[in-house]
């Protein structure tokens, strides 16, 4: 449970991004509102910042780190719906289903997040109709991304699944050829919807065609016009 009996400021709200887009839209004292009820936590790598089922009291500004967003269904097996990093605003979909978590969100590696109370984000931005027309098209930009994955992934066969991951993680997450990992590989395979086997197993295929120099957390792509056209292929 979430106590303001000690407001630690992790870092300047003056230089925070949600702080830049939202007064855009509000006056500064209704920023302040949503300061005043607002706290910066850190969570460490595995730490759940949102919990499936739970009750949505929070939107949830990613400052700093990685997170993953993951959904268990009645059978305890996760998927990985998507994995985002910061500057980012997460949960915004969980408050409207009926104010329940529709996914947990768990860092990645170690990360700051500012925890916003639902109740007078509401109030602030039902009386400004553009400020809440900007929230719903970053949430519902987060959520495109998901739904787009999914649709990705259930007409693939496994390579595509992996090259799909390792394409997205190099160009949204890492941004660069050579990814030094925060996943597991369960958490890949998580997020490829396929076993750690499987997983595995098309890692180091790719690796003897010289697509991909595999060497522990460290992925670098060395064919990228031929991991995506596996992509593609599926």
């Amino acid at each position: 449970m979430i106590t303001y009996e000690s407001r630690l400021r992790l870092y300047s709200c003056d230089t925070c991004l949600f702080k830049i887009i939202s007064c855009q839209f509000v006056q500064k004292a209704e920023f302040e509102k949503l300061q005043n009820r607002s706290t910066q936590l850190r969570f460490r790598r595995g730490e759940s910042i949102l919990k499936q089922n739970a009750t949505a009291t929070h939107l949830v500004f990613l400052q700093k780190g990685i997170v993953k967003f993951s959904v268990e269904d009645e059978g305890e097996k996760t998927q990985i719906l998507t994995i985002t990093k910061a500057p980012s605003l997460i949960g915004g979909v969980n408050i409207f289903n009926q104010g329940i978590n529709m996914f947990s969100v768990f860092a990645v590696e170690d990360s700051e997040c500012c925890l916003i109370e639902v109740p007078i984000l509401k109030e602030i931005a039902l009386s400004n109709p553009d400020y809440m027309m900007k929230l719903l098209e970053i949430i519902s930009g987060m959520f495109k991304i998901s739904i787009l994955n999914f649709i990705s992934l259930a007409h693939k066969q496994v390579n595509g699944k992996v090259a799909d991951v390792i394409i997205y993680l190099s160009k949204a997450i890492y941004q660069n050829k050579i990814i030094n990992l925060s996943l597991s590989r369960k958490e890949l395979a998580e997020f490829a919807g396929c076993s750690t086997e499987n997983l595995i197993h098309t890692l180091t295929k790719f690796h003897k065609e010289g697509i991909l120099e595999v060497s522990g957390k460290k992925i670098e792509i060395k064919d990228f016009e031929r991991l995506e056209k596996i992509s593609k292929v599926g």
